[in-house]
């Protein structure tokens, strides 16, 4: 008995560290699964940059993969500084964080904890900027397209993601405060980057020969195969997207990946199926996109539908997207429909975390929805029109006529993407946009820049 004695007296600590024990291990799986969810993420940079050039010329293929670049380098560096605070700050009134600039006088959290998750969100920061270099590509200054980027990630996102996600840190946000309910960002990412993205077409105009009296005219990208290896990437990369999200490694994680595995097929069968009915022949860039509509639409209620409701908002989000983007090109030019994706399916998206919850339909819930959805449109459509407005009025928000005909790759970076496929390479040709060695583009009728 008097050897067991101490054994008993040592029981309550032996249990207690097996707890500690099973607690850190829980909090190191935390950290790795976050961790490893933000590198998919990152990784959907290079989806977005294949599928971008894929449906754009080649000429312009060097000027999209720089754009990416850029989204992401410049991006990380702004939101350290500036976004991240803005945005999980400690909230004035629930309208924008106040401190937390360059993770400095963070409070309230571990800085371990404090470093995964900047990682985590400024690839998201990203995300909702890289959305723009697609809508606006082929005419775009490069200049001027870097300085909107910065803004995007410092100011624009931020401000309207404190007011959804806020509380996901040291904030708070008002639309948190309604109910608001968006789990990894189909509005607050998504559809933030698109209203951005249509301000951009709004101000820098179509492309030369988009529109032939008024009625508009393809013009084909210059590589399906990498348009496709694109949205496979963002695909992937949409797992960690949407089940990261949990910021924890539990298993909650499993519904999540299956309702995106699911809602995307089903958002390609549904594009698929409308434009074969519509048109007599599948759509190959349709069908592309009806994936990616169907991953926006369940990226707001993944973790709150059940695996049927998924495939029924990939479905329609598949459906939504060609009905939209048939729409936009009357009005837009966006060359990858930007727009209709993120836009208009992230939107959807948003509404149907109401419509399809796994605990059933709610009125209020939906009303809360649309007023997030539309303080979204609000916020960042005004302020990005704007922001564009100004740096056409200051550095030209558009290339010259001469400069589009020859290539973004060759006007803004002197180089070419193919060069194995041109009669002239860049070191060639001397300087000044009449020196291509390419006839300017006919003089043909576009619709105004607004």
């Amino acid at each position: 008995m008097r050897k067991l004695l101490p054994l008993l007296l040592l029981a309550p600590a032996l249990a207690a560290a097996q707890d500690a024990t099973a607690a850190d291990v829980q909090t190191n799986l935390d950290f790795v699964w976050v961790v490893v969810a933000g590198a998919l993420v990152f990784l959907m940079q290079a989806g977005f940059a294949l599928l971008e050039t894929g449906l754009t010329r080649a000429k312009n293929a060097a000027n999209i993969i720089m754009k990416n670049v850029m989204d992401a380098s410049a991006g990380v560096v702004v939101f350290f500084l500036v976004g991240f605070g803005l945005m999980f700050g400690t909230s004035a009134g629930g309208w924008i964080g106040t401190d937390g600039f360059a993770l400095l006088g963070v409070e309230g959290q571990t800085p371990e904890w404090t470093y995964v998750f900047f990682f985590f969100q400024a690839v998201f920061a990203a995300t909702a900027a890289t959305i723009v270099s697609g809508a606006v590509a082929e005419r775009v200054n490069f200049k001027a397209y870097l300085v909107f980027s910065v803004v995007i990630v410092a100011v624009i996102y931020p401000v309207f993601g404190s007011w959804a996600w806020g509380g996901l840190f040291n904030g708070g946000g008002w639309l948190e405060g309604l109910g608001f309910l968006d789990f990894a960002g189909s509005t607050v990412v998504h559809s933030v980057g698109a209203w951005a993205a249509l301000a951009g077409t709004l101000v820098v105009g179509p492309r030369v020969g988009k529109f032939i009296d008024g009625k508009p005219v393809d013009i084909p990208g210059h590589s399906i195969p990498l348009a496709a290896l694109g949205v496979f990437i963002l695909w992937f990369g949409w797992f960690g997207f949407n089940a990261g999200s949990t910021t924890a490694g539990t298993p909650d994680i499993g519904i999540i990946a299956a309702n995106t595995f699911l809602a995307a097929g089903a958002g390609a069968l549904g594009a698929m199926a409308l434009t074969w009915f519509r048109d007599g022949i599948p759509s190959v860039t349709m069908t592309l996109n009806g994936v990616l509509a169907g991953l926006v639409g369940i990226t707001a209620g993944c973790d709150a539908v059940l695996p049927i409701g998924a495939l029924a908002i990939g479905l329609l989000a598949g459906i939504i997207v060609v009905f939209a983007t048939l729409w936009l090109e009357k009005y837009i030019d966006d060359p990858v429909g930007a727009v209709a994706v993120h836009g208009v399916c992230g939107a959807w998206g948003t509404l149907a975390v109401a419509l399809f919850a796994a605990d059933g339909f709610s009125l209020s819930q939906l009303g809360i929805q649309a007023i997030g959805v539309g303080a979204a449109f609000l916020w960042t459509f005004p302020v990005s029109y704007a922001l564009f407005k100004v740096l056409d009025l200051t550095m030209g928000l558009r290339i010259s006529g001469e400069g589009e005909s020859a290539g973004l790759d060759v006007h803004e970076h002197g180089t070419v993407a193919y060069p194995e496929f041109q009669l002239m390479t860049a070191t060639d040709v001397p300087s000044g946009d009449s020196a291509y060695g390419i006839e300017e583009a006919p003089q043909i009728e576009a619709a105004p820049a607004i």
